[in-house]
């Protein structure tokens, strides 16, 4: 699994270049695509973004933010899963990452889809094996369906809720049946699957979080674990599909090893002295300013700034709407103003930071300018159960001039909330029962996001509101934030080029009443949803955008994220043991294509003794 959530929305791309099945209607294909063509051909020997002659060796170190882990099922419901536990997992498809929204064959060689979308057929390559070397079967994928859904975590139940029906078709050979053909991502979603052992489970138990390595069919298995401290993994030497092209060139590393670090700081620390190789930099003014050293002098790790062509993620200050403070629009709509984005830039991050609008920032899914005529046949149904603004205006966050002075934005905040019947007693903001405007932000125990809430605190604080920053590791925020105990937290959403089911797990009403969902804000409102439903049934690429665009259009307008920043960039360094391929992927920092150079490790380790010296 290579994100947080499934957001990979994709369908069958038809291909001249191999025969169709019996009927007409149903074509054969190597790999999935959503209303377009594939880049790669059948006959394709690798991605071009690999080197498939790279040398396999070495190890490739880690970091991970967190207290323990205590499991190596990231799919159960229970337990908290190692970093970089999926490495032991293969799944049906793999993703191609210079492709929007491309799958290509793994554990499956070829699938099956008619033109309606009703159903799809994957065909499994007989040599597909586990690590005890039993064969991945019809059977194996049956049984990981029906348990993930039944047993799994809640976004299993959301993206294959439309499937009715899974049955073997031959010796080889898994058929989905579809509740009708609207959900045109379905197909490669299922392809995203895990397979899991069905012998194995049959002996233990699914749901219960343990720390015995499972039996599965990934690059890699379990070499040791020292739960607070460790994870590595040994890179399995007989592997059934090293040679695929999806993994050629890849998985070169004999050993993945993570380190854990319970806050950002001391994980910065960790890698200025070595004990991890590649860092991936979230913070601005770590990036700026946090790497100098006497070994980044001397060029023994190195600095790189790699384009970044995926959607923006959302990042900001979320509201947890089922509490009551935060039920009105605007209230919601009026907090937004205390944070003064373009002094925090100037001040925090060296105007770096770009401020993020829409919810597919950075793409042509985010909805910009007034409403076109695609996106106005959606929303028009909708006039009068959705805010004007839809209509009438185009979405953006809150200006400044930079300068600090925030008091004309301190005043639209008040003027909004005491039209939500808010008044100002002395130096507190009140209800009409005296009750005080008074909430609780949940950080992460980094010192970074502290500092930079701290002036939007003091903002609020003009106004009279009460909020008070409460820092916590990161495993007790992980639970609250499941449990939806919490009034703000920092929140991110990760979008795909092509969004389809996920929606239903972000914004949907039946997700907001479901623990451990990621409607995190409580979103709860009919239009988003049909919305969303139309979405995931758009015929062509036109519709999903246009489709996309509403949806953007009334969250933005709903105010449940105050938004912060993104950048267009991973900031990536790492100590210079490695070699990379000369292209790297347009949506991937491309690390599972790096390799162990023996000769720069020697040089390396040459010149750190001379610089001990």
């Amino acid at each position: 699994m290579r994100a947080t959530v499934f957001a990979i929305a994709a369908i069958l791309a038809t291909s001249p270049l191999l025969p169709s099945a019996a009927e007409d209607d149903v074509t054969k294909t190597y790999g999935l695509s959503l209303y377009g063509d594939l880049k790669y051909g059948p006959d394709f020997t690798h991605f071009d973004y690999t080197n498939p002659d790279a040398p396999k060796g070495g190890t490739f170190r880690e970091y991970t933010v967190g207290t323990s882990y205590d499991t190596f099922n990231p799919f159960a419901l229970r337990g908290v899963p190692a970093a970089g536990a999926g490495l032991l997992y293969d799944t049906l498809t793999a993703r191609s990452s210079d492709e929007a929204d491309a799958a290509y064959g793994l554990i499956a060689e070829s699938m099956e889809i008619p033109k309606d979308h009703t159903w799809v057929i994957y065909h499994l390559r007989p040599e597909a094996r586990f690590h005890d070397g039993t064969p991945i079967t019809p059977e194996d994928v049956i049984w990981t369906f029906n348990t993930l859904r039944e047993k799994g975590r809640p976004l299993f139940r959301v993206y294959y809720g439309d499937v009715v029906k899974v049955e073997q078709s031959d010796e080889h050979s898994v058929k989905f049946s579809f509740k009708n053909g609207q959900n045109r991502e379905l197909a490669q979603i299922l392809g995203e699957m895990p397979v899991l052992s069905k012998a194995y489970f049959a002996t233990h138990d699914f749901e219960r979080a343990s720390l015995d390595p499972p039996l599965t069919s990934g690059p890699y298995e379990v070499e040791s674990s020292e739960p607070g401290r460790s994870v590595t993994y040994k890179r399995v030497a007989d592997y059934w599909g090293a040679n695929l092209p999806v993994n050629r060139g890849r998985n070169n590393f004999d050993h993945m090893r993570y380190i854990y670090y319970r806050d950002r700081g001391a994980s910065l620390e960790g890698f200025k002295a070595d004990d991890y190789d590649v860092r991936i930099e979230a913070t601005m003014r770590d990036w700026m300013t946090g790497y100098d050293s006497p070994a980044f002098r001397a060029d023994l790790y190195k600095k790189l700034e790699i384009p970044n062509q995926n959607v923006a993620p959302m990042q900001g200050y979320g509201y947890n709407t089922r509490r009551p403070i935060f039920k009105d629009r605007r209230v919601r709509e009026a907090l937004a103003y205390a944070l003064d984005f373009e002094w925090e830039n100037k001040t925090f991050f060296y105007d770096h930071y770009v401020r993020t609008r829409s919810y597919f920032d950075n793409s042509e899914l985010g909805a910009t300018g007034l409403p076109g005529p695609d996106e106005l046949k959606i929303l028009e149904p909708y006039r009068g159960r959705i805010p004007d603004e839809v209509f009438t205006e185009a979405y953006e966050p809150p200006k400044t001039d930079g300068s600090g002075n925030n008091r004309d934005n301190l005043k639209k905040a008040l003027a909004l909330l005491q039209q939500a019947g808010w008044t100002v007693k002395g130096e507190k903001l009140v209800d009409e029962t005296g009750k005080p405007f008074e909430f609780e932000i949940l950080l992460p125990s980094d010192s970074t996001f502290i500092r930079i809430t701290e002036p939007f605190v003091q903002n609020l604080k003009r106004i009279g509101i009460t909020a008070t920053i409460r820092p916590i590791d990161s495993a007790q925020l992980e639970r609250r934030t499941e449990d939806f105990d919490f009034d703000m937290i920092i929140v991110l959403f990760q979008q795909s080029l092509s969004p389809g089911n996920e929606q239903r797990d972000y914004w949907g009403s039946e997700a907001a009443d479901t623990q451990k969902s990621q409607n995190v804000l409580g979103v709860k409102d009919p239009v988003v949803d049909e919305i969303i439903e139309g979405l995931i049934s758009a015929p062509d690429r036109r519709s999903l955008i246009a489709h996309t665009r509403a949806l953007d259009r009334v969250l933005q307008f709903g105010y449940y994220v105050i938004p912060q920043w993104h950048y267009p960039f991973f900031n990536v360094a790492y100590w210079d043991r490695y070699g990379r391929p000369e292209i790297t992927p347009k949506y991937d920092p491309g690390f599972d294509t790096w390799w162990y150079d023996q000769t720069r490790a020697d040089a390396l380790a040459k010149r750190k003794s001379e610089l001990g010296k």
